[in-house]
């Protein structure tokens, strides 16, 4: 089982498919609570080169409060990320994490059913690009 979705976009700039990426989140009810730019992190604090990288910390409130009250350390898996890299090839890729991956160590059954449901969202998001 892969714990990941991704796809490659073309004819895009990268800060167009972070732009893409954020709309097709907000159509499917996520915020970006976190944006992590690692190439920007690992030249301040490393002083190394490193390619575009970033990672968003995508959040729906209703299934965050849903998995909460389910299980209260399911925090550790959130927010759901999705990671924005440029290949040195130029290609972009977007990857989104796959819940239904991330919640099979958690032992319980209340969790599956909002795992699935933003599961198909997160599908959504990828394909949409």
């Amino acid at each position: 089982m892969s714990y990941h979705f991704s796809k490659s976009v073309e004819g895009k700039t990268f800060d167009e498919v972070i732009e893409h990426v954020t709309a097709a989140l907000k159509v499917e009810g996520f915020g970006v609570l976190t944006d992590i730019d690692i190439k920007k992190t690992l030249k301040a604090k490393l002083d190394v080169d490193f390619k575009n990288y970033r990672i968003l910390g995508a959040c729906n409130p209703g299934f965050a409060h849903k998995a909460l009250t389910a299980e209260d350390k399911i925090g550790v898996f959130l927010p759901c990320n999705v990671v924005v890299q440029q290949h040195e090839n130029g290609t972009i890729e977007v990857s989104a994490v796959d819940p239904i991956a991330s919640m099979i160590s958690v032992q319980n059954e209340n969790l599956g059913t909002i795992a699935g449901e933003v599961q198909t969202k997160m599908q959504r998001v990828i394909e949409s690009l």
